[in-house]
């Protein structure tokens, strides 16, 4: 029997796993707490809405730990936890405690506080979830957009702090580990190709469906490297001086301008004590919230806005189905649509959208204008010219060959080769169409009307 004994426990020891969140086959839920007066972590197990607190536990043929409270991340507070699961009185009430604490420490907007509030929420029930937002504050230095992410941070759903001149190569690891909220102070990442590996996080970090993929070494050989997967899907709250050049990123943002207005003179100069305590108290009930919400929380696919771009809406509907304040739901609409105004003007000043406002300002839906059913990119060319001039903002020269490429690369758009030249054929009414929308054309007036004498 002592030898039988000896090796169950090296078979428990082999399968030993540190843990910080797990889901059991019997849809218990496991969540790691830590204690910050005992130095000491434990794992709390919900199930039956019963909560159970144990040093470790076997379950799915597994031992789970938590994670060692002399871990260097936990011991200085890298990586924040809940104590324990606490009551709340009603989901109502948690949303106003949410939002008193961001009150007392952050001047925000009284929309933005709102819409921060249910993002904590979201936070701690993100993984139900596909898509996600992310949570910017904006402004120059000293408009409080540090104590912005501190505050709203330290109470999302495991905080992960983080700055903007940190190196990146523990954050992927941290984040695939600890699967919590990224809290980065000072992301100005102002380039977003392949080499700025934290825009990576942020541009794959929205959907779980796209993990970042590195190479780390084989065992001993040096030589030798293996891809990696890293899960970076999660919340994350940053603060910035500037906008990303990176338009896919922006979209994925919710921005409050910080420094828009005289500061409150309630707002302290420094945090008290008692903030990390308030802190852990709210933490404390939100993972009472996660047990009860696990699984339960999904999109609402009514509250699909048709005003708006689909990549907004693929982000905004997930924060907007826990939201069940109609009055900040409207508000949210609202926001997004002037954001979604801002992007297509924004769009406007691009070169792709000047070539496509000559395209509409030359030809009908059915292309009858040209006695023909093709658009010929030499009188595109013409037009464009004579709207815009000889030469683009970037001082490239205007002639077939750019506007082709332009219709092509930039707009998508095939063109056919015929005796005369390259041309639009009708068959790409229908893109055209989804173009002027996507750009903000359709409502504009032909400034073209009369071109007989390009023909």
């Amino acid at each position: 029997m002592k030898e039988f004994e000896k090796i169950k426990n090296k078979i428990k020891d082999r399968d030993s796993l540190s843990t910080s969140f797990y889901r059991a086959n019997d849809n218990s839920l496991i969540e790691m707490v830590y204690d910050p007066i005992k130095e000491s972590t434990a794992l709390a197990i919900y199930k039956d809405e019963e909560i159970d607190y144990q040093d470790s536990v076997l379950i799915d043929g597994k031992k789970l730990n938590p994670y060692s409270p002399t871990n260097n991340l936990i011991k200085n507070r890298v990586v924040l936890f809940p104590s324990k699961a606490i009551e709340y009185s009603s989901e109502a009430e948690l949303i106003k405690d949410i939002q008193s604490f961001i009150y007392r420490y952050v001047d925000l907007s009284p929309f933005y506080l709102s819409l921060s509030s249910y993002y904590v929420l979201f936070s701690w029930v993100y993984d139900c979830f596909n898509e996600l937002p992310y949570l910017r504050f904006i402004g120059d230095t000293g408009s409080g957009k540090s104590r912005a992410v501190e505050t709203v941070g330290s109470i999302c759903y495991k905080p992960i702090f983080a700055t903007g001149s940190a190196s990146v190569s523990p954050i992927f690891r941290i984040l695939d580990i600890f699967r919590g909220t990224l809290l980065i102070d000072e992301a100005d990442y102002r380039f977003s190709d392949e080499k700025a590996e934290m825009i990576k996080i942020l541009n794959c970090g929205n959907t779980p469906a796209f993990p970042v993929l590195r190479s780390q070494g084989n065992g001993g050989n040096k030589k030798e490297f293996e891809p990696v997967s890293f899960q970076v899907y999660g919340p994350k709250v940053f603060d910035t001086r500037g906008y990303f050049r990176d338009q896919a990123l922006e979209n994925r943002c919710l921005t409050e301008e910080m420094g828009q207005r005289k500061l409150r003179e309630d707002i302290p100069i420094n945090l008290p004590d008692r903030f990390k305590e308030e802190a852990l108290e709210i933490r404390n009930k939100l993972l009472m919230f996660r047990f009860r919400n696990y699984g339960k929380k999904e999109v609402n696919p009514d509250l699909v806005d048709k005003e708006i771009e689909p990549r907004l809406n693929q982000i905004v509907v997930p924060l907007a189905s826990i939201i069940n304040d109609e009055g900040l739901l409207k508000s949210l609409k609202k926001s997004i649509r002037n954001y979604n105004k801002q992007l297509i003007a924004d769009r406007g000043l691009e070169e792709a959208s000047q070539v496509l406002e000559v395209i509409k300002s030359i030809s009908k839906p059915d292309f009858e204008e040209f006695g023909s059913e093709v658009v010929s990119v030499k009188l595109v060319m013409s037009c464009y010219i004579e709207k815009f001039g000889l030469k683009t903002d970037f001082g490239k020269d205007v002639n077939a060959k750019w506007i082709g490429w332009i219709i092509r690369k930039n707009l998508k758009l095939k063109t056919k080769r015929t005796e005369d030249g390259y041309v639009i054929p009708e068959s790409e009414k229908d893109k055209l169409d989804n173009l002027y929308n996507k750009y903000g054309l359709l409502d504009k007036k032909n400034e073209h009307t009369e071109h007989n004498e390009h023909k």
